[in-house]
């Protein structure tokens, strides 16, 4: 294939970046005004939560519960290291899903009722929706399956014709629901899509490390070729499409799984050629039969960042040097019951203090050469961190920087960005450097106001901003605003697990005064933003919530 067409022309490239970048600063929060978003909402008819295609085929998947899933139990301290390779079979597919998309609970209080999923997601609305391509698995018709988290089953969309590879082969998709954001954040909400799509990477790949499976991105599979793969471009199959606004659905990702070997790179062409022959099932359920506002920016800012066919593969050679044993093999708890109880914090206990062991916890497992979860996308070496740290035992409070994959004792990459707060002097025996003491009357009072005043970031621990050069990564190529706002996401899905493995919470936060933080960092001259910010904490749960279980508990038949 000719990659010279993977990439726009020069000026083509230039006039995205630009408006890319308009987009950014159009979207962004400041002390005088939020970004566009609507003037009201009605609760009673927020969007479709779950998309399903009538007239198709469904398959149930087998639930963790359903079957002898003890094999799969691995602590969280051995998720880096390699894992028995689990069958490609109906079973194990079904782990895989429940494992990163699937739900995880049911909540209720008063009359509403909710549901949580083992991906987290902006204002637990969901943009994501979940595909399977299948090849060769057992109870499976070859082709495209869309999953359906509510009922942990996919339905058939296509069954792609006879003939091509005997190979098994397994790969996933996602695309977003942009409109399920947007209902509630307006203009803000591709950002949030994006955020999205990055916790659902991250959740995939945990899930695929318990099976011993591997993901790798198939970059060079362009949006509208990934969006002819799963029909998103049938427009009979989306009736409702009347309202393009609110059903309209955007590809995102496709991911190859490995078995056991390298995951395989799909040919555009072939995945292309399997739509056109296919046969297709099934029209597509409404998402929102009356949307009340129109965000015309989000489809411009989406078109903009696509890719095309031939995209050449990121670069990976700062991923090469992994750091060895991060915590002792098999350490803390199983990554199932992590993935299964994950919640985000709603309100922090402002006295418990993190101890200085944990915070080293936290940050090993964020270094940027680990495999799991960061090899599914190699630009999250490019994104730093800037802690606001309130409460760690032996640590003063105020700001601190993380380089993910710069040793602290070698010299700093961002001495120059951060040179006005002080010497950036590494802490003995831990990879972070000191920025500047605060004293925890101030920190609070600033985080909390930075936060758009919300307490999760005042009372817990620690509150942290991801740091990423979007600047110069959006002269070089547009869509690298997709892929860094996913790489924040992925690092988010990473806090959650390794929060919940120390017995704390984690809360992602998308609301923030862009300007301000930049200001109070320093960054505004440097080209480089937050794009993301995080909590971790000491939840306190509230006890007038009630839980109840994600499916129907599982009865043995009797004889």
């Amino acid at each position: 294939m000719d990659t010279k067409t993977a990439r726009p022309p020069a000026e083509d490239r230039s006039s995205h970046s630009g408006a890319v970048s308009s987009y950014h600063a159009r979207t962004s929060h400041r002390f005088e005004a939020f970004a566009q978003g609507p003037e009201s909402l009605d609760w009673d008819a927020q969007p479709a939560p779950f998309r399903h295609y009538v007239g198709c085929d469904t398959v149930d998947l087998p639930r963790l519960d359903t079957f002898d899933s003890a094999h799969l139990r691995r602590g969280f301290g051995a998720i880096q290291s390699a894992a028995t390779v689990q069958p490609l079979d109906l079973a194990h597919l079904g782990a895989l899903l429940q494992l990163s998309l699937g739900l995880t609970a049911w909540k209720s209080f008063g009359p509403d009722r909710w549901a949580l999923r083992a991906n987290p997601s902006s204002g637990n609305l969901h943009p994501v929706e979940a595909w399977v391509i299948a090849r060769g698995v057992p109870g499976l018709v070859d082709g495209v399956h869309h999953y359906r988290p509510e009922r942990h089953a996919l339905g058939l969309r296509a069954a792609d014709a006879p003939g091509g590879e005997a190979t098994p082969s397994l790969s996933i998709a996602i695309s977003s629901v942009m409109w399920r954001e947007a209902w509630k954040y307006g203009e803000r909400a591709f950002r949030y899509c994006q955020l999205d799509v990055g916790h659902a990477l991250g959740s995939l790949r945990y899930a695929a490390a318990v099976l011993g499976w591997t993901l790798a991105e198939q970059r060079q599979v362009g949006h509208d070729t990934l969006a002819h793969r799963l029909g998103l471009d049938r427009e009979a199959d989306y009736p409702a499409r009347r309202q393009p606004t609110a059903e309209r659905e955007e590809p995102e990702v496709l991911l190859s799984v490995g078995l056991g070997a390298d995951a395989p790179r799909l040919d555009p062409v072939a995945v292309a050629a399997r739509a056109d022959e296919a046969t297709w099932f099934g029209t597509a359920s409404t998402i929102d039969p009356h949307p009340m506002y129109r965000w015309p920016v989000i489809d411009d800012v989406a078109t903009r960042t696509r890719r095309r066919d031939g995209t050449p593969a990121p670069d990976r050679s700062e991923l090469t040097a992994i750091r060895p044993n991060v915590t002792p093999p098999d350490q803390g708890p199983a990554v199932t019951d992590l993935i299964l109880q994950r919640r985000s914090a709603q309100r922090f206990d402002h006295v418990h203090v993190m101890s200085r062991r944990e915070l080293r916890t936290v940050l090993e497992v964020l270094d940027a050469r680990l495999p799991v979860p960061f090899d599914v996308l190699p630009e999250q070496a490019r994104v730093d961190l800037v802690m606001m740290i309130h409460r760690v035992a032996d640590l003063p409070s105020g700001l601190y920087l993380v380089e993910r994959h710069n040793d602290t004792d070698t010299p700093s990459r961002l001495a120059d960005t951060f040179a006005e707060f002080s010497d950036l002097a590494p802490i003995p025996d831990l990879p972070l450097r000191e920025l500047r003491a605060i004293s925890p009357q101030v920190l609070k009072r600033v985080t909390r106001t930075l936060h758009c005043q919300q307490d999760i970031a005042a009372t817990a621990c620690l509150a942290l901003g991801m740091v990423v050069p979007l600047e110069s990564a959006l002269k070089l190529d547009p869509a690298s605003y997709r892929d860094l706002h996913r790489a924040a996401g992925l690092i988010g899905q990473t806090l959650y697990l390794v929060a919940e493995s120390l017995g704390l919470r984690g809360t992602g936060i998308g609301c923030f005064f862009d300007g301000p933080v930049r200001e109070s960092l320093a960054l505004q001259d440097q080209g480089l933003t937050t794009l993301y910010h995080f909590t971790l904490g000491k939840a306190l749960d509230d006890p007038r919530i009630e839980t109840t279980p994600a499916y129907p508990t599982h009865k043995e038949p009797t004889a």
